[in-house]
């Protein structure tokens, strides 16, 4: 019966030591954890800013990248369609042209009347550099031979910010050369 008593005394001491043990281990593992989780988030933002950083770089590669194209076109060459790329901006340059009307009372009326219509040209050609142009034909062909043969242009648009670099007057035509600058935000909705 002695021998039972020390047992059972040490077992339930052991099972305090042992207790104690298993409440330090859980301690430590909770405080690991919490530090492997604070190491994740940290390198889940970095991962977040180089991918942020890898994008701009995207772009300002890609604009350099046309930059250097334009700069080494050779005299001559074809244009090819300048396509507005995202967060980038592009200059249009036009040149519009009106005649003054044969019955004006002043050279003055003739100068405004010509100088309308170049501005309105200039209008125009802004608007078909900037949303293209619609194209309706049509041909009506008898016995084998064409009769009729129509062409309509229309160009439809909603122009902003356009400014008149410079305007000349010769013998009864007017030159207008306006400009505008758009950015990719203004069609972007």
């Amino acid at each position: 019966m002695k021998y039972t008593m020390l047992l059972v005394a040490l077992l339930s001491a052991s099972s305090l030591f042992g207790a104690n043990q298993v409440q330090t281990v859980d301690t430590k593992a909770n405080t690991e954890l919490a530090q492997a989780k604070a190491e994740a988030a940290q390198a889940k933002a970095e991962a977040a800013q180089a991918k942020t950083e890898a994008t701009i770089a995207k772009e300002q590669l890609a604009q350099a990248d046309i930059a250097l194209e334009n700069a080494t076109k050779p005299a001559g060459a074809i244009d090819v369609e300048e396509v507005l790329q995202e967060n980038a901006t592009m200059h249009i340059s036009v040149t519009g042209q009106g005649v003054a009307p044969m019955n004006t009372s002043s050279p003055a009326q003739a100068y405004a009347l010509a100088k309308r219509a170049a501005i309105a040209d200039a209008y125009r050609a802004i608007a078909e550099k900037v949303k293209g142009v619609r194209i309706d034909g049509q041909d009506l062909i008898k016995n084998m031979m064409v009769k009729r043969s129509t062409i309509r242009t229309s160009v439809k648009a909603m122009v902003r910010n356009a400014n008149i670099v410079e305007t000349t007057f010769k013998e009864g035509l007017c030159e207008v050369e306006m400009e505008i600058v758009i950015s990719h935000s203004d069609f972007a909705q």
